[in-house]
């Protein structure tokens, strides 16, 4: 009689347990799992079949596990590690795991029936559906800020002229946290397979998490807040370096500028219209036949003296490299990369070539270090012109046809990997190989570093954007919603294509993306051949001044943006944060996923062009409308009017916000004061101010002006605490604005009473006196009524008591 096929195996019984290296590796029936604690709120979780071994191999994963003690304690049915923090119990019939808080509360459970199971190849981790539970994060994924009832797809993907229900995109980061009536938990599945994340899609009985190949390899994070579990999160997995100043500000892109003389009227264009600008992109076209290290021969001649003559204007230069080197005989990059054994091969040896922008073409290993330092030094190209800025594309990777082998061999650090393990990873390495590269290259000055695939851990090495959008009002929400999520998986320094990079783009749409970009962590425009221009200029005199406004007041609030980054590089925080950041456990923000906090204390109701009324929601606390200082109580939903001249932008009451003088590139000094805007009401706030060069690394051996703020709206005291670093800070007196004070306050300054004169009219964007294109009245001008002091800032205590 023909025996039934065991489909799905499960895990099995307990059949002994033994100590491991960092923890206790408990032998089952079927497979063998492994027990970690890397900190006392994070344990690693490893499951494979006996018959295999385990992978050794992670790109993600950076930090080293700390001294923990959680010895096992049994019973005749469980197994028990626990620490301060968190508690693992293990059911030695099924190893089932269940995981539970301080407080002995339940977070997370393998689902009783299911666990840990296999099929064929794959491994799946079932986990109980708790009542009430939402899922966030997942990073470049589509959908709302709640992941309940959607099921997701890692597989690095061209998705071009993708929509909001297309999955899966550009980047792998699959890490997202459980959110319940009170707590939460983290879970990161390290594993560069093709995975899929189940959170009760098409079935009410389970959240599941499942790799094609390899181990079961996931690290449970244990934390009372959102930001508790990121920072976690961005431990293991590293975090970001201080970008160069000029990458925070406007960067403008065109597939394609050429030739030269474009380039460079471009960059005039923006110094005689007054639209603060860093950076202009150079596309595919500024290479010579679409080939990799090469400048064209008779579109950009001279790249160095053009190169030269946009620094002049304070314009930083950034480039698209892609990854496919041309099969052409002669060719040095393609040579030397086949003498060395540089690229990708066929398990018979044989290199292997897809077509690309510049025909057949080879691609480097970037799993192999050789490949990469060999990467690297071909860059000597540029930097030897004076670009600084590298902008990795096609990584994912892609071939046309879209169907590139997955035998195809990498050397994946000496284990040896096909596609079906190296495709996730691939533009992470490729990212990396770029930025180590350049950094030799620069002498000790930032690059920046931009890409469209990645994986887990991409943060160290390069900022991302979210690929081929196109030019709807859908598309700019999508990309609003897609940075937050990229936030809450690590990925502080992410953004979209302005006015969308296929379609055109209409002035209505420019007008209210611009706005909404100037408080993204990347701020570019970019748009496609054949579509009509994108510059800031070209949608007529409205949009022009409204483009103006708004990239202005980034350009005000770079002191601020710039605190924000550094605190992305200390904790992992990122500079675009969804709602749940602040308060998870409030229904009603999953409700508003486009609304989200840019740093701290500002919230960006990102809405549409079409509408001038739209419904927000302002969650707990206190609100000020940045523009008019009109105050709101939070907790609240209200319609609030939002003609295409104001985005509803709100600061938080308590909130200290710094601001400079207006510059038309990064490479213009301010003034000498530093507004420091000051909001009545709300909690105790701490601002952490700080400053370095912007453009080397020099930061890190202590060149550096780091101070502590205190605003006590109770106590009525902002507290400046001794400046900490060698840098001297570029401001040598701040203003204090101090909003929502009903009457002039008396200030004293380190005990010294200071008098204060009438109230000081200021304005964060110039009015426009006009119809804006929809034909309705953009209103008076938004000026703000505000109490001032001016003194000089010392770099000792400093205390206003006003």
């Amino acid at each position: 009689m023909k025996q039934p096929k065991n489909l799905s195996q499960r895990i099995g019984a307990l059949v002994r347990m033994e100590e491991s290296e960092h923890g206790w590796r408990l032998i089952a029936e079927n497979a063998v799992l492994e027990i970690a604690f890397w900190r006392e709120t994070m344990v690693r979780v490893r499951a494979q079949k006996r018959d295999r071994a385990f992978d050794e191999i992670s790109y993600a994963v950076v930090a080293e596990p700390e001294a923990v003690s959680a010895l096992p304690e049994e019973t005749q049915n469980l197994i028990t590690f626990a620490t301060d923090k968190l508690r693992l119990e293990v059911d030695k019939s099924a190893l089932g795991l269940k995981f539970f808080d301080r407080e002995a509360r339940l977070l997370n459970a393998d689902d009783p029936a299911f666990g840990i199971s296999w099929m064929g190849t794959e491994v799946t981790n079932y986990k109980v559906l708790q009542d009430g539970e939402r899922f966030i994060g997942m990073g470049e994924k589509n959908g709302g800020l709640d992941r309940r009832g959607s099921a997701y797809v890692h597989w690095n993907t061209d998705a071009f002229a993708y929509d909001g229900e297309t999955d899966p995109l550009y980047t792998t980061t699959p890490f997202y946290i459980g959110v319940q009536e009170d707590r939460m938990y983290g879970i990161f599945l390290d594993n560069s397979y093709r995975s899929t994340f189940n959170f009760g899609a098409s079935n009410e009985r389970f959240a599941s998490f499942s790799a094609d190949d390899g181990d079961l390899n996931y690290y449970f994070i244990a934390g009372d807040t959102v930001a508790e579990i990121v920072s976690g999160y961005t431990w293991l997995t590293g975090r970001m370096e201080l970008p160069p100043l000029w990458s925070l500000g406007y960067q403008q892109c065109r597939y394609s500028y050429y030739p030269d003389h474009k380039v460079l009227n471009v960059a005039r264009s923006f110094r005689e219209k007054s639209i603060p600008a860093d950076v202009i992109y150079l596309d595919i076209h500024y290479m010579d036949a679409f080939k990799i290290f090469t400048w064209h021969p008779e579109h950009f001649p001279e790249p160095k003296k053009m190169i030269s003559e946009l620094r002049e204007m304070g314009f930083h230069v950034v480039i698209i490299v892609d990854p496919g080197i041309k099969r052409e005989e002669g060719y040095s990059a393609y040579e030397s990369g086949q003498q060395e054994g540089q690229f990708v091969t066929y398990p018979d040896g044989t290199t292997f070539h897809g077509q690309v922008w510049p025909g057949w073409s080879a691609f480097p290993d970037f799993t192999r270090a050789e490949a990469r330092e060999w990467w690297g030094k071909q860059f000597s190209i540029y930097v030897d012109a004076g670009v600084e800025g590298f902008w990795n594309d096609m990584n994912e990777p892609t071939a046309w046809g879209h169907s590139i082998p997955d035998l195809i061999e990498f050397h994946y650090e000496g284990d040896r990997a096909t596609l079906k393990q190296a495709r996730n990873v691939y533009g992470m390495q490729m990212s990396r190989a770029t930025a180590e590269g350049v950094k030799q290259l620069m002498g000790g000055q930032r690059p920046f570093v931009l890409t469209r695939a990645a994986y887990s851990g991409i943060q160290r090495y390069s900022a991302v954007w979210t690929g081929d959008n196109v030019a709807t009002d859908e598309h700019m929400l999508v990309g609003v919603r897609l940075v937050n999520s990229l936030g809450l998986a690590g990925v502080a320094f992410s953004g979209y294509d302005l006015s969308g990079f296929l379609g055109d783009c209409t002035p209505e749409l420019f007008s209210r993306w611009v706005a909404i970009a100037a408080f993204s962590p990347f701020f570019r425009g970019h748009s496609m051949v054949n579509s009509r221009d994108s510059e800031p200029w070209s949608f007529g005199e409205v949009t022009e001044t409204i483009a103006r406004n708004y990239i202005a007041l980034r350009y005000r609030l770079l002191p601020y943006i710039y605190s924000a980054f550094y605190e992305a590089t200390q904790t992992g925080m990122p500079v675009a944060r969804s709602l749940a950041f602040n308060t998870p456990f409030d229904p009603k923000i999953y409700a508003y996923p486009n609304e989200y906090r840019f740093g701290a204390s500002i919230l960006v109701a990102a809405v549409d062009s079409k509408h001038h009324l739209h419904k927000i929601y302002l969650p707990e606390g206190e609100w000020y409308d940045l523009l008019t200082d009109e105050y709101y109580p939070g907790g609240q939903e209200l319609v609030v009017e939002a003609n295409l001249e104001k985005l509803p932008l709100f600061v938080a009451a308590g909130a200290v916000l710094p601001m400079q003088s207006l510059v038309q590139h990064t490479d213009e000094s301010p003034d000498a004061t530093l507004e420091l805007h000051v909001y009545a009401g709300g909690p105790v706030t701490e601002y952490i101010h700080y400053e370095d060069d912007g453009q080397t690394e020099d930061h890190l051996g202590g060149n550096y002006h780091r101070r502590e703020i205190r605003h006590d709206p109770r106590a009525r005291q902002i507290a400046f605490a001794p400046a900490a670093g060698e840098y001297p800070s570029h401001f040598s007196q701040v203003k204090v604005c101090w909003h929502g004070l009903n009457a002039a306050p008396t200030v004293s300054v380190n005990g010294a009473s200071v008098g204060l004169g009438s109230a000081e009219d200021i304005k964060f964007i110039e009015p426009i006196p006009k119809f804006d294109p929809l034909g309705a009245p953009m209103g008076p001008p938004l000026i703000i009524s505000v109490y001032t002091l001016t003194v000089p800032l010392v770099s000792r205590d400093l205390l206003f008591q006003y």
